[in-house]
């Protein structure tokens, strides 16, 4: 088989490996499409260490829809032929692998393969194409469970990316009222406005009036600012922070899911006074899965909309390259 190997910075290569066997408790499954992860991108600008635990000289990818093409003996409820995508926590039996599963191989290895647990069967409704979106929806999804939405609440969401619009759409999802972007990028902005969010350019505009201008206004230390209880950063930008503390009202609360290394400094004492909350968000569970699976099932977003390229699996290094041009690409997919 072809598998897509990772030597190190801006060096990724085609090679050919073994294609895998199914053993009793085994299935193997052909890739249909994996989709371009922030994370990807870095380690393959910025070399190893800037992202999930890629190793040298590994196969690498995560995000990715695939077709059972062999299965074991002893596995149950799992089919030849079936359309599924590959929980990355559990698909190769160590959480630690969870950004090489082989996404970017034409063949995947699912040991002691459960259903619903090491891979979950994707219902016909969903378009395999948009189906290699679940993983990165789920990422966002949890990052709008962690902000405990409540309804009617209104919510800034930093990053027009993937994991952003995920976000946004898990917020609606979970019942706010509107949801406002931000990002740099026009071209990401125009995506989410067509999908119904309120948008921000908050390089050359002023966010708080934007904000205000569709929220309403509400108390903060620093006098009136936008009623916006919510905040997510799915950018990673160093200001965002301090923007966030200066801008939030009383008692709202900020969700963190951009992975960037490195330390970032708060204002505790105002954080204290303003009643701020910081959360973390990493990572997702099943139940974001299951939230993912039944959003893209009632089609009420045209979620494959952001995807906005594709190419083979021959040009890897190309579509990486590709998906890291924020003004021009959203989502990026390899197809098989």
């Amino acid at each position: 088989m072809k598998a897509a190997i990772y030597y190190g910075q801006k060096d990724v290569r085609l090679e050919e490996l073994e294609t895998p066997v199914a053993g009793d408790n085994d299935i193997v499954v052909k890739n249909l499409y994996a989709s371009i992860c922030g994370t990807d991108v870095a380690v393959y600008t910025h070399g190893p260490n800037t992202g999930h635990r890629i190793t040298v000289g590994s196969e690498f990818g995560h995000e990715m829809i695939s077709q059972v093409v062999q299965v074991g003996k002893n596995v149950k409820d799992i089919e030849v032929g079936m359309i599924v995508y590959p929980y990355p926590r559990l698909a190769k039996g160590d959480p630690k692998r969870a950004g090489t599963v082989g996404g970017f191989s034409e063949y995947v290895l699912i040991p002691n393969a459960e259903l619903d647990k090491q891979v979950y069967d994707i219902p016909a409704k969903i378009p395999v194409r948009e189906a290699c979106l679940i993983e990165p929806f789920t990422v966002g999804f949890r990052a709008a469970r962690r902000a405990e939405p409540k309804p009617g609440e209104h919510a800034i969401v930093f990053g027009a990316g993937t994991i952003g619009i995920a976000a946004a759409i898990g917020l609606k999802y979970f019942g706010c009222k509107e949801v406002m972007i931000c990002d740099h990028s026009d071209f990401r902005l125009e995506k989410a406005k067509n999908l119904g969010f309120a948008t921000c350019n908050n390089s050359r505009e002023d966010l708080k009036e934007a904000a205000m201008s569709v929220f309403g206004t509400a108390p903060s230390r620093f006098g009136l600012t936008a009623n916006v209880p919510i905040y997510i950063d799915a950018a990673g930008a160093e200001p965002i922070l301090e923007l966030y503390q200066s801008i939030g009202k009383i008692e709202s609360r900020m969700v963190v899911v951009a992975v960037r290394a490195g330390k970032r400094p708060v204002d505790v004492l105002e954080m204290t006074y303003s009643q701020h909350a910081l959360i973390g968000s990493g990572g997702y569970n099943p139940e974001d899965v299951e939230d993912v699976i039944a959003v893209m099932v009632q089609k009420k977003w045209d979620i494959e909309s952001i995807i906005t390229d594709e190419f083979p699996q021959e040009q890897i290094s190309q579509a990486v390259e590709r998906a890291e041009d924020v003004d021009h690409a959203l989502n990026v997919v390899i197809r098989y």
